[in-house]
């Protein structure tokens, strides 16, 4: 109006602007918006976002930090590990106590009805759990818990002191040797790191180790870098967690008695595991192997250190759940509480976020927190209502919308895990998640309508679905199947039992025919059925063994359930080859070619072979009723974890 009023102006419009002025006004108009928008959609943390995103998803859970939650505070840990466990029957399972544990693990595992639904979904209410006095401490019995398992941790060792000399126990203290050797180099050259570099005799943080996605190093990534976000040139998402290999070694010291290295291990986990750190790290990576390694530690020793970092630990992965759906992002920011910065608008991968049931499930147990159970159930409440083409899982799903992205299926890298801990859900509930069970069994049901070939040679493989077609191949990861498959026999309807034993058995045995195809007896990490080649790698890039532990894993199982002896030769196999291709002067390390007879090292001693390979080996070389599987399940990374016996793990009780 001011411009309208001096003197010799003449108005250009109708609101007396020239062209330029125009173009600035519409210019800072649009920052305007721009900057509007940006504080509704790029600040996950905004309260004007939570608001908007509780109106677009009617019927989906949207699961917040529970208010007045507080961290688990760190004590010192007894000196000591726990007294001996009393006698069974002294502990009275009739207690008033007893009974609401029992309640409160069936109300976490049982599938959750149309009522609790509808309590949850009404008013697109954000469902809270109910958080815990804080006033009083809380305690889990480890005594009680202890005296419910059905057999010795280590065994009863009834044979061993009947053959002392025998040619098992030989191999298995063979195997122990290369457990010895292995931890000896690492605290020798790499202690506190996450990983040793054998041939330059240093550690290693890590890459592909925790900070990709789950089956990163499973041959066709690359073409997903752009769908998830990742760019090449940002190779290492480290989240200052560190000592990985020494948290995935607990149990497996334990397991095998190398006393003076666990207590090395213990203590550096006192005092050197430090969890005030910052930067980004994967969410399934830190749970199956920190996290599950502790809890694994906690419940073999009675330790209160490792019960109370993996519940500070669990803690600080909660803010990956802040999604409107409650399903997880893939990397969590320890130092900002969000997700990180490299799955801004990126899908989850079920592989990530169906691996998380059993750890969590236990951190409830030992924290007395609900909070760790109400994320993984409403996980399964989300998988349930959505459609799933042919009854098939796809690998992607927006953790926004709650819809599948890509159509690709994979029992192997992506999807891998997702399907073990459905079936190892059913186990360790002591058999009473039933929405586990049928979620698994109907899982399996469409694997083999849709996935399962036979190749012109006789080899049964699982192949990989995109959209309705296939790729004829197998990846290394997949090879754990043949165990899965068999752990789960048991339970199928009794038309069915047989039938996926010998499928089980067959699998099993594609996998190792992937082994002795190559001229080191090592298998690819990934493995074709096409051009008239069958159990090879034919792929750029798909050739290299990075000391694996899936298809041991299975020879375990299928040892367990059939005491055929051929699986125990066909471990030794691995054991020879491992010691004549993989060993160096300073640890083991993977090959980057199992077709070439002269090994090219690719200098790192992964810590799963600590935590998976050489248990899965010295177990199969073990009596049944060592770690017996009545009593423990083993989560992805091979960390055993309690089979929830009489309904409750252990009393747990709050001190007066």
């Amino acid at each position: 109006m001011l411009l309208r009023k001096a003197p010799g102006f003449v108005p250009a419009s109708p609101w007396g602007l020239r062209l330029p002025q125009k173009f600035l006004f519409l210019l800072f108009l649009s920052g305007l918006i721009t900057l509007c928008f940006g504080a509704l959609f790029l600040l996950p943390h905004s309260f004007r976002l939570k608001r908007l995103f509780r109106t677009q998803q009617p019927g989906l859970e949207v699961v917040a930090e529970v208010p007045g939650h507080h961290p688990a505070r760190e004590q010192e840990p007894p000196p000591n590990p726990a007294p001996a466990a009393p006698a069974p029957g002294e502990d009275d399972p009739g207690s008033l106590a007893g009974a609401r544990r029992r309640k409160e693990w069936l109300r976490r595992t049982r599938p959750t009805g149309p009522r609790e639904e509808a309590t949850a979904a009404r008013g697109n209410s954000i469902a809270v759990p109910r958080p815990r006095e804080e006033s009083v401490p809380f305690s889990f019995d480890f005594n009680a818990f202890r005296s419910r398992l059905r057999h010795p941790v280590l065994g009863m060792r009834v044979n061993e002191s009947k053959q002392p000399q025998s040619r098992v126990r030989a191999q298995r203290e063979k195997i122990k040797e290369m457990m010895r050797f292995s931890w000896q180099n690492y605290k020798l050259y790499a202690m506190g790191e996450n990983e040793l570099r054998p041939l330059t005799k240093d550690g290693y943080e890590g890459n592909m180790f925790g900070w990709f996605p789950a089956g990163w190093s499973n041959g066709g990534w690359l073409e997903t870098l752009s769908f998830l976000s990742y760019s090449p040139e940002h190779k290492t998402f480290k989240g200052g967690l560190s000592g990985a290999t020494i948290i995935d070694s607990l149990d497996t010291l334990y397991l095998m008695e190398l006393k003076e290295e666990f207590q090395e291990a213990k203590a550096w986990v006192k005092e050197s595991f430090h969890l005030n750190v910052s930067g980004e790290a994967s969410l399934f990576e830190v749970n199956i192997r920190y996290i599950g390694g502790l809890l694994s530690a906690f419940y073999l020793t009675g330790e209160e250190v490792f019960r109370l970092k993996a519940i500070k630990l669990g803690e600080k992965l909660l803010p990956a759940f802040n999604t409107p759906t409650g399903i997880p992002k893939g990397v969590v920011n320890f130092k900002s509480g969000s997700w990180g910065w490299t799955t801004a608008g990126s899908s989850s991968i079920l592989a990530e976020f169906g691996s998380l049931h059993l750890e969590f499930l236990h951190l409830t147990e030992l924290s007395g927190n609900q909070v760790f159970a109400e994320k993984v159930r409403n996980i399964r409440r989300v998988l349930r209502k959505i459609d799933k083409p042919f009854g098939l899982y796809p690998n992607f799903l927006s953790p926004v919308s709650g819809n599948w992205v890509q159509h690709h299926v994979s029992v192997g890298g992506l999807g891998d895990s997702f399907y073990e801990y459905l079936i190892k859900s059913w186990l360790m509930s002591a058999k009473t998640d039933t929405e586990a069970k049928n979620m698994y069994y109907e899982a399996l049901e469409a694997i083999e309508t849709y996935l399962l070939n036979v190749s012109p040679g006789g080899l049964t493989y699982i192949a990989e679905w995109r959209g309705g077609i296939l790729d004829h191949k197998m990846g290394h990861l997949a090879c754990f199947s043949g165990g899965m498959i068999a752990l789960g026999a048991e339970d199928a309807k009794e038309e069915k039992r047989a039938h996926y034993r010998e499928l089980a058995a067959q699998i099993t045995r594609t996998c190792h025919e992937s082994y002795v195809r190559s001229d080191t007896k090592l298998g690819p990490e990934a493995f074709w059925f096409n051009s008239g080649r069958e159990a090879v790698a034919t792929q750029l890039g798909e050739s290299y063994y990075i000391l694996r532990p899936e298809v041991v894993e299975s020879y375990m199982y299928l040892w367990r359930q059939t005491h055929n002896p051929i699986y125990r030769e066909w471990g030794w196999d691995v054991v020879m080859a491992l010691e004549k291709y993989c060993r160096t002067e300073a640890g083991f390390s993977g090959i980057q070619d199992v077709y070439s007879s002269i090994p090219n090292h690719d200098n790192k001693q992964q810590s799963f072979f600590l935590a998976e390979t050489l248990k899965y080996l010295y177990l199969l070389f073990s009596e049944d009723d060592v770690l017996s599987l009545e009593d423990w399940v083993f989560n992805t990374e091979a960390h055993p974890l309690p089979v929830n016996h009489s309904d409750s793990l252990g009393r747990a009780t709050r001190r007066q």
